[in-house]
């Protein structure tokens, strides 16, 4: 049974609509306008046990506003979601018990106490007992490499340590279903790397799920082998991130050095010409013509290194959203 499941789910705002200055203000005052804006239009996904699930698209593109109605902070204008057996909005105290929100830009520790002042509260909250507290602190904070930190006061940590902290107040509870929202906001690539080894081994040793929003890819990368692309507030994708940066760029590259000269003419019939010198070139090549290719280049020319690579990820999908093509399948 999915731990996620969501159908046609729509959220919708009613906008007034004005013109600047007196004259449009005095106009919207007595014809006031209005006009009907999706954040989610009829978004319709499922999600496993244990599926750790990158959600990516642009600002606005209704990321965060998914993820509230998933968690039951906003009540969805139509369709229907289940999360691990309940419906969000109900806040059933059950549901609240087995999820977390953590949001990057968003904190729950008390700035002027050390973060074990804060992390104890939550424990309280959820009815943890002092030994059960202590024994879950010491093994989230050893997975954490957190230590002194737990002691300062949250103002005066890095940016780092804050939002480790911030994962351990929010873990504390042990919930199956996890939505992170930008959990590694800011952070410098060290601690990106730390907050991302976290997830994974928090998944792998407890088998949460996960739904995560990030505008870096490294983490879509290294945690998610799927991928929900959202574009306009729809689904333009849902599938393997292996699959999406198929589609999006069909052809590989391939960058070639030879230790004597090559001429263009020579190197063209293996693929397209994308860049030469006398000593190297890059070829862009199908995917599907890869090997044979390859086979070819190093069995006819004297190729002293060969470097085979994808577009970055990046690159791929902010062509996509400049583009605006809403309708990529």
């Amino acid at each position: 049974m999915a731990k996620i499941s969501v159908q046609s789910l729509t959220k919708s705002y009613r906008v007034s609509r004005k013109k600047p200055g007196l004259a449009g203000t005095l106009k919207h005052f007595l014809f006031r306008r209005s006009e009907l804006i999706y954040a989610v239009n009829d978004v319709s996904f499922s999600i496993e046990p244990g599926e750790m699930v990158g959600f990516i698209g642009p600002n606005g593109a209704g990321k965060t506003t998914t993820l509230k109605m998933l968690c039951g902070l906003i009540h969805p204008t139509s369709g229907n979601v289940n999360v691990i057996g309940h419906q969000p909005h109900s806040l059933d105290p059950e549901f609240l018990k087995q999820i977390t929100l953590v949001m990057g830009q968003k904190q729950q520790l008390i700035w002027d106490l050390p973060p074990l002042d804060s992390i104890r509260v939550n424990a309280a909250v959820y009815g943890l007992s002092d030994k059960e507290t202590t024994r879950r602190i010491d093994e989230l904070a050893n997975m954490l490499e957190l230590g002194d930190e737990l002691y300062r006061p949250v103002r005066k940590l890095s940016l780092g340590e804050r939002m480790k902290a911030e994962l351990l107040a929010a873990l504390l509870h042990r919930p199956s279903v996890l939505f992170l929202d930008e959990p590694t906001l800011g952070l410098d690539v060290i601690s990106q790397a730390r907050v991302r080894e976290f997830l994974s081994s928090y998944n792998e040793r407890y088998g949460a799920t996960m739904l995560l929003t990030s505008h870096y890819m490294g983490d879509i990368t290294s945690l998610c082998n799927r991928v929900i692309l959202i574009h306009h507030g729809r689904i333009i994708h849902d599938g393997p991130l292996l699959t999406l940066t198929e589609k999006l760029a069909p052809l590989r590259s391939v960058h070639v050095e030879f230790n004597s000269p090559q001429s263009p003419e020579s190197l063209s019939k293996y693929g397209v010409l994308d860049d030469y010198t006398d000593s190297c070139a890059r070829l862009l090549i199908p995917r599907e013509e890869l090997t044979k290719s390859v086979s070819s280049l190093l069995n006819n020319l004297p190729i002293t290194d060969l470097e085979v690579s994808d577009p970055p990820i990046e690159e791929l999908i902010a062509q996509l959203f400049i583009s605006g093509n809403a309708t990529y399948q």
